[in-house]
């Protein structure tokens, strides 16, 4: 069943692809920083929710939050142009590979416990 919803992925992910518009060049740091502040944030929500410290209200915030913040260091940058949104990039970045971290490590721990579990068993 995985195997099957991954392949409708994949087939509609080229679909899509290939009938989407194209971004044009002036607006494709304004993408690249919002899909990272989004990234950013939904690793945060599953590290909350490994954490079991998940709350919707600080999720949605943060999400438009990050992205509104991350654009308008963007413009800013673009103004005094600076590229200021890098040090955006940067922060976001590594907030991302630490929540990844955390969500690593807890499947990790998971999977061994997992594999104790059935050698006490035998």
């Amino acid at each position: 069943m995985i195997i099957f919803s991954m392949i409708i992925a994949c087939i509609l992910g080229v679909i899509v692809g290939l009938n989407a518009p194209i971004i044009s060049y002036t607006y494709s740091s304004y993408l690249a920083i919002a899909i990272i502040a989004a990234l950013d944030t939904v690793f945060g929500g599953i590290a909350s929710v490994i954490n079991k410290k998940f709350d919707m209200k600080i999720f949605i915030s943060g999400f438009f939050g990050n992205g509104i913040l991350a654009i308008l260091l963007t413009v800013l940058g673009e103004k005094l142009n600076i590229d200021i949104y890098l040090a955006a990039i940067v922060v976001f970045v590594g907030r991302m590979f630490l929540n990844l971290g955390i969500i690593r490590r807890y499947y990790v721990e998971k999977w061994t416990e997992n594999l104790k579990n059935k050698t006490n068993k035998n």
